[in-house]
């Protein structure tokens, strides 16, 4: 029965409807939304029709209904924020032209700013799938989107050749992400353009490992640099490496593993500033031909806290981060789909809205797994996926603060 007080907002929308704000709203609260819009001065002088804080949520709602228009996704966004803030009536619905310049007053910022201030590793201590030898497992690795075909976005981010020296269809937005490898959830991500590469969006990335983590990485990732700036965080390290990488043998361990020395081939051409590392090298046999062999670099020097084996088997956790970037684009953006974003400041806000979404259902599966005792593994996005964007806006989750 209705709450006691509460007026149907106007609109023939049934609740099962209102997806975006139930689920996006306990994740990212109103109150934060207002404060990362009052901190990039996007605060409006005068009421709008379309409020800063109503366009974050459309921003993620973009995501959670990729394949609506943007008056579909509007009317479900002002709906549910109606109903979950006990109030009258929706805002008034505003055609695709007034969205737009919304959606310009809001920019990007607050929205890069919103999944930094919100989005952090969800893991904990007894969340099983998600720890070695006590440290987090965490992932780092990139992805690309395609990109509505206009000058501006043509011109900003570039796009990959394909044969004979044409271009692909699409312009390009790189992604470089680290992911929690046992909940799939992405915690931190820089945005750039294709013509940048993932090697040096990591630079910005790495710094953010903080202490109690393990991140795993691919033989793309590995330079002296990034592993120097990536052990100065105090994380620890297993990243794959290419097989030429010259090493200098120190000692054999019992399990199998030896310590080495790496060097800084340029600024440090007579060797004399070695960085210790412990070597770990196998290969799988899986019936067939085998695979490998297989070289990976550790900053966990002391095989009793580890085993190589332990290791190696947990390097297999890196495609988790593949599984996370495959679920955001081809289950919650749309198989082959284009970002609908015009100009690169939308596209960019866009790509935040899809990771606040992405972030919002794993929190989402992971209360889930937790409530029934389960290894989050085992949740279906697809299904929290379906579950979110039928999801209800539950009483008394949101601040009836107006926008």
């Amino acid at each position: 029965m209705p709450r006691s007080g509460w007026r149907k907002p106007e609109s023939d929308r049934r609740l099962p409807d209102l997806v975006s704000v139930g689920l996006l709203m306990k994740v990212f609260p109103a109150e934060v939304v207002d404060a990362v819009i009052a901190e990039c001065g996007r605060t409006e002088q005068r009421r709008r029709s379309l409020p800063a804080r109503s366009m974050a949520y459309f921003a993620m709602g973009m995501a959670l209904h990729s394949e609506g228009s943007y008056e579909d996704v509007l009317a479900l966004i002002s709906d549910g924020i109606a109903w979950a803030h006990r109030e009258e009536g929706s805002a008034r619905l505003a055609n695709k032209a007034a969205i737009s310049h919304a959606r310009d007053r809001l920019g990007s910022e607050p929205m890069a700013l919103l999944f930094d201030r919100v989005a952090e590793p969800l893991a904990e201590q007894d969340t099983p799938g998600c720890w070695l030898a006590g440290r987090r497992l965490v992932a780092i690795d990139g992805t690309c989107l395609d990109l509505a075909d206009t000058p501006a976005n043509d011109s900003h981010f570039g796009r990959p050749g394909v044969m004979k020296g044409e271009r692909s269809a699409f312009p390009q937005a790189r992604v470089v992400a680290l992911a929690e490898c046992g909940t799939h959830a992405m915690f931190e991500a820089v945005i750039g353009p294709y013509t940048t590469s993932e090697n040096a969006l990591s630079g910005d990335l790495l710094p953010r490992l903080t202490p109690g983590m393990l991140c795993l990485a691919d033989r793309g990732f590995y330079s002296f640099t990034a592993w120097h700036n990536a052990r100065a965080t105090g994380a620890d390290l297993l990243w794959r490496v290419k097989d030429n990488l010259k090493l200098e043998p120190v000692e054999d361990l019992f399990d199998g593993s030896w310590l080495a020395e790496v060097f800084d081939s340029v600024a440090d051409r007579r060797r004399q500033h070695p960085l210790q590392v412990r070597v770990i090298e196998y290969t799988i046999q899986d019936g067939r031909e085998p695979k490998g062999p297989y070289r990976l670099l550790t900053t966990i020097l002391d095989p009793a806290q580890a085993p190589a084996a332990e290791l190696a088997a947990a390097y297999a956790q890196r495609w988790e981060i593949e599984t996370a970037f495959d679920e955001l684009k081809t289950h919650q953006r749309g198989p082959r789909a284009v970002l609908r974003s015009k100009s690169p400041d939308l596209v960019t806000q866009e790509i935040w809205g899809h990771l606040c979404c992405h972030y919002a259902i794993r929190t989402l599966m992971l209360h889930a797994a937790d409530h029934a005792g389960r290894d989050p593994d085992r949740v279906s996005f697809v299904a929290a996926l379906r579950i979110s964007r039928r999801s209800i806006a539950q009483q008394g989750a949101f601040s009836p603060s107006r926008a």
